[in-house]
């Protein structure tokens, strides 16, 4: 079976984790790596690696002929004209999340993708977490019964740097559209509705650019299930990741990662580690499955396990709890076009 060349576009962190995890599978290859910022550190790590073509040109990815697949990991506001020159060049695309910011230019990226009759897999990495997999195995193979309360803790360790915020679109596109996923992979179920509440507890820096740093958002799925999900950008004992769905024979949880399951008890207390620090060494196994499960379904030719309507459903869920928050009452998600229409409207108006 041949190999599976590879292309990656952005070599921030994330870029240089999918190479990583690409090197330890026997069937790809990367051939080139591209950065806006690529240079002599750049070239040395590639290098060190294997990879022979280091470029600034993310178009010299996109235009190679020998490459077969492309992994997005650029800012967000690039991945939309990637994704459809790289659909129209005949490769297969690994996305980060989000898409986009915007509802229509994903939907645009979509049908080009859908034309072009390529693979894209958007990197929803918790998918594929092995605690959170054996949960969803309950609620589908009914160890639980009929889901009734999805609950999902996010909560990160440190917030983001202001250079950041600036840009991230804000928590619920950012940061929760995670757990907006995560909530539809859970329950099985599609999501009607939407109640935001957000606020700023840990640094007004996050009001100065329209954003807040805890969030609390309620969802009513289709199947009449209930569901809540809190996030807060700065959790002071490490990373806060926990997952229950409670369902009429019973509930499935999922609880924090430790770097062990040593627990002290002394006449003084009762304690443990904390749990892993960030995403990076939390979800480690989780990026590695996703990449392998890409290749995977390239090379017999099968579908994605997270696609482009994934994508797509998990923005405009967040989009529904930015409006909710924006407005201050629940948004069903057949609202969406036209609250984006009056919008669009009110700044054209203001303009």
């Amino acid at each position: 079976m041949k190999a599976i060349k590879i292309g990656i576009i952005g070599a921030g962190r994330i870029g240089k984790i999918h190479a990583d995890n690409l090197l330890r599978l026997p069937q790809t290859e990367i051939v080139a790596v591209s950065d806006l910022f690529a240079g002599p550190d750049l070239e040395a790590w590639a290098a060190q690696r294997g990879i022979g073509i280091v470029t600034k040109s993310s178009q010299d990815i996109i235009d190679n002929p020998d490459i077969d697949a492309i992994f997005i990991c650029s800012s967000t506001d690039t991945h939309v004209p990637l994704i459809k020159q790289a659909a129209l060049a005949g490769k297969h695309i690994f996305c980060e999340k989000p898409i986009s910011m915007e509802l229509a230019q994903t939907e645009g990226a979509l049908d080009v993708v859908r034309q072009a009759g390529v693979k894209l897999q958007v990197g929803f990495n918790r998918r594929f977490d092995h605690n959170f997999k054996r949960v969803r195995e309950c609620v589908l193979d009914g160890t639980i019964g009929d889901a009734h309360i999805v609950k999902i803790t996010s909560r990160d360790p440190n917030p983001p740097h202001e250079d950041y915020i600036k840009v991230s679109g804000g928590i619920f596109m950012d940061m929760m559209i995670h757990d907006f996923d995560m909530a539809r992979y859970l329950s099985g179920s599609e999501v009607e509705e939407v109640y935001a509440h957000g606020n700023v507890l840990i640094n007004p820096v996050f009001a100065q650019h329209g954003d807040v740093d805890t969030a609390i958002v309620t969802l009513k799925f289709k199947n009449g299930a209930l569901g809540v999900i809190d996030n807060s950008r700065q959790a002071v004992y490490g990373y806060d990741q926990r997952v229950e769905v409670f369902g009429s024979k019973g509930s499935s949880a999922a609880t924090n990662d430790h770097p062990n399951t040593v627990e002290i008890s002394t006449a003084d207390s009762v304690r443990r580690d904390k749990p892993l620090h960030f995403f990076l060494e939390r979800y480690n196994e989780a990026y590695i499955e996703e990449t392998k499960m890409f290749i995977e379904c390239i090379l017999h030719d099968k579908p994605v396990p997270v696609d482009g309507y994934d994508g797509v459903q998990a923005e405009r869920i967040a989009l529904a709890a930015k409006l909710s928050s924006r407005l201050g009452r629940p948004v069903r998600l057949s609202e969406l076009p036209e609250l984006v229409r009056q919008s669009a409207q009110a700044t054209t108006e203001s303009a």
